[in-house]
């Protein structure tokens, strides 16, 4: 899956718009949306949400844990846990591009910005430094880990390591291969 694939199934997710129209409900694919009246919050997909903005039609209405202080919050928790925290949303890095790339409403837009990609590379780092441990780890063996669990982490998170990871694995799995050739000659040798 591509990360543009992941932001179109983001897109799909719920915000709150301020509408400045007045329109009867719209009766969509994935459910219905409205009715639309002037100044009064209506719940509708991220892509119609920006849709609308860019005509302007509407004002989106900030998420909550795109707060500033929320944002801190879970900047601090991610630094202190050691483990994955649970995400501030399942898709918090692509609807919070997408806003902050379609929309001026966001008050204090360049912190927002900045804590979101701050909270994205604490968690990236947690993600690799997961991965080397897998990786270096075995089960005392000799044999490679069978699995390993890794929760709280986004879609968008797996598929910035899935080439990464599996490329690694492939090249431990075969350097394990090619060692345990290289012992069963020697002891042919010997």
């Amino acid at each position: 899956m591509e990360p543009s694939q992941v932001e179109f199934i983001a897109e799909k997710e719920p915000v709150s718009i301020l509408p400045n129209f007045t329109e009867d409900k719209l009766y969509l694919i994935s459910g219905d949306v409205g009715p639309f009246q002037p100044q009064v919050p209506v719940d509708v997909p991220l892509w119609l949400a920006i849709n609308l903005r860019q005509r302007q039609k509407c004002r989106i209405i900030t998420p909550d844990w795109l707060d500033v202080d929320k944002l801190k919050d879970k900047k601090a928790e991610e630094i202190e846990s050691n483990l994955f925290t649970k995400p501030l949303h399942p898709h918090y890095m692509e609807i919070s591009n997408i806003i902050l790339g379609n929309s001026r409403d966001i008050q204090n837009a360049d912190e927002v910005r900045t804590l979101v990609k701050d909270i994205w590379d604490i968690r990236a780092a947690k993600l690799r430094k997961s991965v080397n441990k897998m990786i270096n780890h075995d089960a005392g063996d000799g044999q490679l880990l069978a699995h390993v669990e890794i929760s709280n982490i986004t879609i968008l998170e797996i598929n910035t390591m899935r080439k990464f990871f599996t490329a690694s694995l492939d090249h431990l799995h075969n350097l394990r291969n090619h060692a345990e050739i290289c012992l069963r000659d020697l002891d042919k040798q010997s």
